[in-house]
C-alpha cells in the first residue's frame, strides 16, 4: 500500500514560511513500530492561511480517523483507526496525543467507532462529543465497555459547541446508523465541512457543505462498477439508497453545481474497496468542476498544481494521507 518518496512539511511563524524537506522510510500500516510518511502540502504565497492541519489516518469502512487542528491543538474526526497507528503518526508531525482535546463523532457503525473507548481510556483528558443517541448506539455494541459513557459530553445538532479552540456544529445527514451527522468546524473566517456516509445531501448538509473553504465529502461508489459487481443485490440496493453511501456522480455534480471561489480544497473519503478507484471518484469530481470552468490542481504541490483554483485529492483508505497545512 505504501511508497517511498520525499515528503515536505510547511509551517508558518508570523509572516513567514518555509519547507522543510525530508525522507522518513514508511512502513506497512499495521507496524506499529514504522516511522510515519507524510507530506504538508505548501501553499501559494497569495493565499490566506487558515491555521489549520489536516490529516487522515484511513478512510473506508475499513476504518476512519483524522486530525483536524491548529498549532494550540486540535480534534480526532471518529476513532475507526488503531491509537498506536494514529498516535506514531500525529507524534511524527510534532503533535503529541496530549494536545487531542476530544473525538467528535460522525455516527456508530464499527468502522467509525472501533477504538474510540480505547483511545479515551488510554488518554483520560480526551472526552468523546456525540448526541445522547449516538452514545445510545455505542453502548448496543456488545465489544464496547459501557464506561465509554463516563467520557461523553453530550452535544446536539445546529447547537454550536466549541472545542481546541474551533467552533463545532453538527448537522443531520441521511445513513443507516442510530444517528447520523456531518461537522462544520470554524477557525476563524475559514470553515472545515465534514460530510461523510450518506446516501443523499440533505438540505441541511447542503446548506452547511454549500459554505465550506475546505471540503470532506463522501465519494463512495462508481454506479457502473456498484451494478455490475459482486455484491449481493440487497447490499446494492443499500448502498444505493437514501440511507446508503453517495455517488461519485452525485458527489461531484453537488460540488460542481454549489462551487465558488472560497472553495480550495475538496477531500474525497469513504472510497469504496470493491465499487470504486482514487483515478473515478478524482475524474468524476475534476470533469464536473472543469465543465463550469475551474481549473483542478491535484494536491500535489506541483508548480502547475498549485496556480489553479482548486485542489481535489482523495483520501487513502488504510494508509495516512499526506499532511495539510491548509
Amino acid at each position: 500500500m505504501s511508497k517511498n518518496n520525499d515528503k515536505y512539511r510547511q509551517r508558518r511563524l508570523g509572516d513567514s514560511r518555509w519547507i522543510e524537506k525530508f525522507a522518513i522510510d514508511d512502513n506497512d500500516f499495521d507496524n506499529d513500530d514504522s516511522q510515519a510518511m507524510q507530506r504538508t502540502v505548501p501553499h501559494d504565497d497569495g493565499d490566506q492561511w487558515s491555521g489549520l492541519q489536516f490529516v487522515s489516518f484511513g478512510s473506508g469502512s475499513s476504518g476512519n480517523c483524522a486530525f483536524l487542528g491548529t498549532e494550540n491543538g486540535g480534534v480526532l474526526i471518529d476513532a475507526g483507526i488503531d491509537p498506536q497507528h494514529v498516535c506514531r503518526d500525529l507524534a511524527a508531525n510534532g503533535i503529541d496525543i496530549s494536545k487531542v482535546k476530544g473525538i467528535v463523532l460522525t455516527h456508530d457503525h464499527a468502522d467509525h467507532i472501533r477504538y474510540a473507548y480505547k483511545l479515551v481510556r488510554e488518554n483520560k483528558h480526551m472526552r468523546i462529543y456525540c448526541t445522547p443517541r449516538l452514545m445510545g448506539g455505542l453502548l448496543r455494541h456488545h465489544n464496547i465497555s459501557r464506561r465509554i459513557k463516563d467520557y461523553q459530553v453530550s452535544i446536539f445538532k445546529e447547537i454550536p459547541f466549541f472545542l481546541a479552540g474551533m467552533k463545532f456544529t453538527a448537522f443531520e445527514t441521511s445513513h443507516d446508523a442510530i444517528d447520523n451527522m456531518g461537522f462544520s468546524i470554524e477557525v476563524g473566517d475559514n470553515k472545515f465541512v465534514i460530510a461523510t456516509d450518506m446516501g443523499i445531501i440533505t438540505e441541511r448538509a447542503a446548506h452547511y457543505m454549500s459554505k465550506a473553504n475546505f471540503l470532506m465529502i463522501e465519494s463512495n461508489y462508481d454506479r457502473q462498477m456498484l451494478d455490475g459487481g459482486r455484491y449481493p443485490e440487497y447490499l446494492k440496493a443499500r448502498v444505493r439508497g437514501s440511507l446508503g453511501h453517495l455517488d461519485n456522480a452525485v458527489a461531484a455534480q453537488y460540488v460542481a453545481a454549489n462551487y465558488h471561489k472560497g472553495l480550495k480544497w475538496v477531500f474525497l473519503c469513504h472510497l469504496s474497496n470493491d465499487n470504486n478507484t482514487p483515478e473515478k471518484a478524482l475524474g468524476e469530481m475534476t470533469a464536473a468542476l472543469e465543465a463550469r470552468g475551474v481549473s483542478v490542481g491535484d494536491g500535489s504541490n506541483s508548480p502547475d498544481s498549485r496556480c489553479k483554483a482548486i485542489q481535489v485529492y482523495a483520501l487513502p483508505r488504510y494508509d495516512t494521507s499526506l499532511w495539510f497545512v491548509l
